[in-house]
């Protein structure tokens, strides 16, 4: 079987999100035909999610079934064929900022379970609480290990759950308030980044502090944000300020992977009813508004506050109805950063439709 042969075959392949199939997508960056064994270089660039996971299978499949031996491999061009010194962050695919317009809507949470949800679908992660003012990543996984210095003056993240970690709190006392002015804050963001050896990771998640501030324009500036990941909870205050950070997403030219929706209903322990504490339906609407991706909904549920507080992050409880929902945004992150990839490929032959969340 010749290489046209194989390119014909693979037209069978549908990308599930995109909905054409991989070769009129240009998803095909390299093939080679060498006897029955086939070498493929697939234009896919979210590791471990579930719709590539499923592209991957079926590029197997379809060329199995036809007694091939097929050798897979993943690139995005533009992205991994940069030279390491033309990169601000070394052998890390895809950074995912996590942003709020406001505090105390659950960001933090949502950035720790994100990055352990990702670990657990096998990705290799790290984890960067940005948010200077008041680091409570460490808390939140239970980490009191502090990086390690090298010889070169550089930091070796501790390891918690599969994910990398770097945080203010690591280098400041427990109890002592960071009070810095603006361009303190964008060395030490930029030193906290750069001079920290991440090794390779397939996604890098940021917390970031609530606001538009000095914080989120250090980031957006000078990291490769993949695209920015939005929490509020439904109710009015939140989605005003959520607005917000939808804004700056936007001036930056920042792709938002999408809106998750934090608090969304309490169900009552005792009496087994659900009760819409902060509203309902908030976060899913002002997705539908903006034309966004709506992640998913997570309830208030105390044992979300249980697994910050004693670290364990309840989206590796896998019993755990409110894990799932966890899970569920994890894995719709890691599509849409997939997305994000398939949809700049230079050899689409035609505009794809919008993600249907």
């Amino acid at each position: 079987m010749d290489e046209a042969a194989v390119r014909d075959h693979l037209r069978s392949v549908e990308d599930p999100d995109l909905e054409d199939d991989i070769v009129s997508l240009g998803l095909i960056n390299d093939l080679t035909v060498e006897g029955d064994e086939v070498t493929i270089d697939l234009a896919l660039g979210a590791p471990y999610s579930p719709s590539e996971t499923a592209i991957a299978g079926d590029v197997r499949t379809a060329l199995e079934a036809e007694g091939l031996e097929v050798d897979l491999s993943a690139s995005i061009p533009d992205r991994d064929d940069l030279t390491t010194d033309e990169q601000v962050l070394p052998n890390v695919k895809n950074v995912i900022a996590v942003a709020s317009g406001k505090g105390g809507v659950g960001k933090s949470t949502m950035a720790v379970n994100l990055a352990a949800g990702l670990s657990q679908q096998g990705a290799r992660v790290g984890l960067f609480d940005a948010d200077v003012y008041g680091p409570n990543v460490p808390r939140m996984v239970d980490a009191d290990e502090p990086p390690m210095a090298t010889e070169d003056e550089t930091l070796v993240p501790p390891e918690k759950f599969g994910v990398k970690l770097m945080s203010m709190a690591f280098l400041t006392g427990e109890d002592d308030p960071v009070i810095w002015r603006g361009p303190m804050v964008h060395k030490v963001i930029t030193q906290l980044t750069e001079d920290v050896e991440w090794g390779h990771l397939d996604y890098l998640v940021i917390d970031l502090p609530p606001g538009t501030g000095d914080t989120q324009l250090t980031m957006l500036q000078t990291m490769p944000v993949t695209g920015a990941v939005i929490v509020t909870t439904p109710q009015d205050v939140a989605l005003d300020d959520a607005r917000k950070g939808l804004e700056m997403f936007a001036k930056h030219d920042t792709v938002v992977l999408g809106i998750a929706e934090n608090m969304s209903t309490f169900a009552c322990p005792d009496c087994g009813g659900e009760h819409d504490i902060f509203g309902s339906g908030g976060g899913e609407e002002f997705a539908s508004t903006h034309d966004m991706p709506f992640l998913g909904s997570v309830p208030l549920d105390p044992t979300v506050r249980e697994g910050g507080d004693e670290g364990a992050p309840v989206v590796l409880d896998e019993d755990d109805d409110t894990g799932e929902a966890f899970r569920e945004i994890s894995e719709n992150v890691s599509n849409n950063v997939g997305i994000v990839h398939r949809r700049a490929i230079p050899n689409s032959t035609e505009t794809p439709p919008p993600v249907d969340e």
